[in-house]
């Protein structure tokens, strides 16, 4: 997995200057990604039926990033091949009054996803930690004097255990949390920002605030590195992914989704015996409907439907024709066997069409229509 290059687990620290923001490095063509990418879409849409169906496992996909980075095209992209009703999408703005009268994981817990659907935070409770050190907010917030007392090294430090604590319990509660950082480079970030001024269609996605923000690009990265290389661990990794070029950011995020999917090996949940016999029950009741009898199906023990969708033709024997398959692939009667005479009479019938044809072709007579 290309992705691999990029994760960062606890092993090692994070050094985002030495990391590639585009695709070069890799070796990589877009034809040959976009060609990858469609693949992942339609193995990631099985593996979520089956991660859905399972309901043993949660996933937790936090993105990060600086502003114009493409997490929400991102996310458009690389879950679309999957079931929304097994996906939720929670963007973490701002904390509204509500949300900062309370802790700051409040409203992260509100946003856990159920056992078997995949969470998607675009920005999370890291902002909590990123933000808070290099806009300075620890003395903004309305807390006791014993919290708001120490220092901003220790207040900072003291959420990154919490991250790393609140990150180790939701694994050990069956949760995955897996966390992308998209690494797009100062450059590619202007010109990101001169398209949405340019373009009326992205004008509102541009806020002059940003580019305050840009300001303290350097700041920015130097506390990713060190937020990043403090809360990454086997359970919960980091991936800092290269950002520049979308078709590869894209293709590289399903490959971590792949990834952690798999890890969870999901599967279809066996149905109780009592819960089969009710299937095959029904099974019966709609079999009867295509015609095939009710006591054939009991006889052959639960003929099985193909992956098509349609009865298995191998399965309908009809026992009291010395086990010739007397039925078709939609395991309906076939049509009664013809007589000696019936097929005598065909043949005659060929035949004498085939002798006026040949008989026109030598001219010996006028062509006439032929009736079948």
């Amino acid at each position: 997995m290309k992705a691999d290059k990029y994760r960062i687990d606890g092993t090692k620290k994070c050094h985002l200057e030495e990391l590639p923001t585009d695709s070069s490095r890799d070796g990589v063509t877009k034809a040959e990604i976009l060609e990858k990418f469609e693949k992942n879409l339609a193995e990631m849409s099985e593996l979520q039926n089956r991660f859905y169906a399972c309901k043993k496992e949660g996933v937790i996909l936090v993105l990060q990033a600086l502003d114009a980075a493409g997490k929400d095209s991102l996310i458009r992209h690389a879950v679309s091949g999957m079931n929304p009703q097994g996906v939720r999408v929670t963007c973490f703005k701002r904390p509204s009054e509500e949300e900062l009268a309370h802790d700051y994981l409040w409203r992260v817990n509100k946003a856990l996803p159920a056992r078997g659907e995949i969470a998607v935070f675009n920005r999370s409770y890291y902002e909590d930690v990123i933000t808070a050190k290099v806009l300075h907010l620890k003395d903004t917030y309305q807390m006791s004097e014993r919290i708001l007392s120490q220092s901003e090294e220790d207040f900072i430090d003291r959420r990154i255990r919490q991250v790393r604590n609140y990150e180790q319990y939701l694994y050990e509660n069956s949760y995955r949390v897996v966390k992308v950082f998209l690494h797009v480079s100062k450059d590619e970030q202007r010109e990101r920002f001169l398209e949405r001024i340019d373009r009326e269609d992205k004008n509102w996605k541009f806020e002059s605030g940003d580019l305050d923000t840009r300001e303290k690009f350097d700041e920015y990265m130097k506390t990713f590195d060190e937020v990043i290389s403090k809360t990454a661990s086997k359970e919960a990794p980091w991936y800092a992914i290269p950002a520049d070029d979308k078709w590869y950011t894209r293709y590289l995020l399903t490959e971590i989704l792949l990834n952690v999917m798999r890890e969870t090996k999901p599967s279809y949940p066996e149905m109780p015996a009592q819960e089969k016999e009710k299937l095959m029950q029904c099974k019966t009741t709609l079999l009867s409907e295509k015609g095939i009898s009710p006591d054939l199906v009991e006889k052959e023990e639960a003929t099985k439907i193909s992956g098509t969708g349609k009865p298995d033709p191998a399965k309908y024997i009809d026992l009291n024709k010395n086990g010739r398959n007397d039925y078709t692939e939609d395991g309906c009667p076939k049509t009664p066997a013809k007589t000696a005479k019936q097929k005598k009479k065909d043949k005659k019938h060929r035949k004498d069409k085939k002798d006026r044809k040949g008989k026109d072709a030598a001219g010996g007579y006028e062509k006439i229509a032929d009736i079948d």
